[in-house]
């Protein structure tokens, strides 16, 4: 993965909050540490991957299952993964749907919050964009897993994501959300 352009892109963000603005801040540091940023064995500080999982539907939330709270599909990175196939990988293995991203990718959102285990996630948020099916999460995940319209997704969702969702309401507002399929 290059770090140098992960960095570049991090930085190319407008903040959608103070919240935002002081993780964007912090991935950057921790990009910089001479640990592997990626790898949640090496150090209990580590970058995440997530996505929004975007179509006709809405937005896709799921509860949680450690947690409790409704958030966007994510988690950790595998072994000499990057951080865009780690989105679709974590998209499908908790919402059973097969998403892809955003003709360029797009980077959208970072947090940085505290993760199970006393650890600490720098996540990285993407855009995916999925067929308006119902999801299907396979045994073992979350089985709450939902298509909200953007107004009830920031009802619903973990309030630090809230300015996020409102965020991405107004863009996606603005794309082809129905483009899903494969070139």
């Amino acid at each position: 993965m290059n770090l140098d352009a992960l960095v570049a892109s991090i930085r190319a963000l407008t903040p959608v909050d103070e919240r935002e603005a002081a993780s964007i801040a912090a991935t950057i540091d921790r990009l910089r540490w001479p640990i592997d940023p990626f790898d949640e064995f090496a150090h209990d500080h580590h970058v995440t991957a997530s996505a929004f999982v975007v179509s006709t539907r809405g937005v896709i939330l799921h509860r949680h299952r450690r947690l409790g709270i409704w958030v966007q599909p994510g988690g950790h990175v595998d072994a000499g993964e990057d951080l865009e196939a780690a989105a679709l990988r974590e998209t499908r293995e908790e919402t059973g749907l097969v998403a892809r991203h955003r003709r360029p990718p797009l980077l959208f959102h970072v947090d940085v919050h505290a993760g199970p285990r006393g650890h600490t996630h720098y996540d990285v948020r993407y855009v995916l964009i999925a067929p308006p099916v119902d999801p299907t999460p396979p045994a073992g995940e979350s089985p709450d897993v939902f298509w909200f319209d953007f107004a009830a997704a920031q009802e619903r969702a973990e309030p630090a994501l809230r300015p996020a969702l409102a965020a991405l309401a107004t863009e996606t507002s603005r794309w082809n959300v129905t483009d899903y399929g494969d070139d």
